[in-house]
């Protein structure tokens, strides 16, 4: 009898708390999301079923969670922890972004850039609602719509606030066909959604190799934090389009960026136990990130419409274009291309919005590294 009481007493249904229950809800409606919406799947899915590992119950003289020194998660979070992931996601973009477009119609990119005022409008807020400048800078970064980003701002000023900023990131990135597209229709007009854009001009071989390098040093140059982002970023870029390193390319973009996002989700999920996760800090992280997110969509679109200004007709932008600014890559161009369709099924914005989208994982870079070289110290 004795044995099968200790037994019982080692289950997890002995030590199951209401929050944990609470965080299996919200992973299963993750994957529920990912599965029936096709939300991100590739990120729900891991980052789901992390939250069912992770929050069940273990006695303390086992060493199985994220927070468990020695413990085999805790060894696959390192990876998150220390901001090991994040780089190689970048790389893998870099091998699988064109950034034909934006070079084709320079331009836009003041569209990613103007987005990011949701960052540091964020950040006042947080700072307003009592969290210290590095947690505010940390939680702020949500407002680029880049998980990774967030992550590896979150691991270098922030790490307790870690989990909630990376499922606030990533949870509004899921969400961007559903955030987005009520305030891009209503700050524009019906005669601004129609507008047609010139067809973007070829940009040459030349350009797409010499791009990458004379990026990352300007950018590297400005702001040093952002070394590991957009050089890996560029790195990536340079693997494609340098026409040699193909094989690398194709690893980065494939197989590399895949195992990386699994374990990334994966870990990610594991550590929203409910001791740690459900806080008052939490909740109001999850608020600020849905300003953040609103704030950078409103602010890519209204500043379409003051360069439109002091466009020609003929080179006016399609306001819908400026929401694509948030570096959720490609999903913010997606939707621009849903909602312009909507209204004109004959207007093609997808190549156009990936200029500002691409833009905007460079904004989100260097802005995580201003504020990583600014608040650091």
């Amino acid at each position: 009898m004795e044995q099968a009481l200790a037994f019982l007493a080692s289950t997890g249904f002995a030590s199951l708390s209401w929050g944990n229950v609470i965080m299996m809800v919200i992973g299963i409606v993750f994957i529920t999301l990912a599965i029936k919406k096709d939300y991100e799947p590739l990120l729900l899915v891991p980052i789901g079923f992390g939250i069912l590992v992770g929050n069940i119950p273990h006695l303390a003289s086992m060493s199985l969670g994220v927070y468990d020194k020695n413990s085999v998660l805790y060894y696959i979070y390192f990876g998150v922890s220390q901001g090991i992931f994040p780089p190689l996601i970048f790389l893998g973009i870099g091998a699988m972004t064109d950034f034909s477009t934006m070079l084709s119609n320079p331009k836009l990119v003041l569209l990613g850039a103007a987005a990011q005022v949701g960052i540091f409008l964020t950040l006042l807020g947080a700072l307003f609602l009592g969290f210290d400048p590095k947690a505010a800078g940390a939680i702020g970064i949500i407002g680029g719509a880049d998980g990774p980003t967030a992550i590896f701002l979150s691991a270098k000023l922030a790490p307790h606030l870690l989990g909630a900023i990376a499922i606030a990131a990533y949870s509004y990135m899921a969400l961007v066909p559903v955030i987005q597209p009520p305030i891009m229709r209503l700050l524009t007009t019906k005669k601004e959604r129609l507008i047609r854009m010139k067809p973007p001009r070829e940009v040459s071989r030349k350009e797409k190799i010499i791009f990458p390098i004379v990026a990352f040093l300007i950018c590297a140059l400005i702001a040093p934090g952002a070394l590991p982002l957009v050089g890996m970023l560029m790195f990536g870029n340079l693997l494609k389009e340098s026409g040699v390193t193909e094989r690398l390319a194709n690893s980065a973009r494939n197989a590399m960026i895949d195992i990386v996002t699994i374990l990334l989700g994966f870990s990610v999920g594991a550590s929203t136990q409910a001791s740690h996760f459900l806080t008052k800090q939490s909740i109001l992280i999850f608020a600020l990130g849905a300003f953040s997110f609103c704030v950078a969509t409103a602010g890519g679109v209204l500043f379409a419409k003051f360069m439109n200004l002091f466009s020609s007709e003929e080179n006016k932008i399609n306001p819908l274009v400026g929401a694509a600014g948030v570096s959720a890559v490609p999903d913010s161009a997606r939707v621009v291309q849903m909602v312009g369709q909507q209204e004109d099924p004959g207007n093609f914005l997808l190549m156009h919005a990936m200029a500002p989208n691409v833009a905007g994982v460079i904004g989100s870079a260097i802005a995580a590294g201003v504020l990583w070289s600014v608040l650091a110290g």
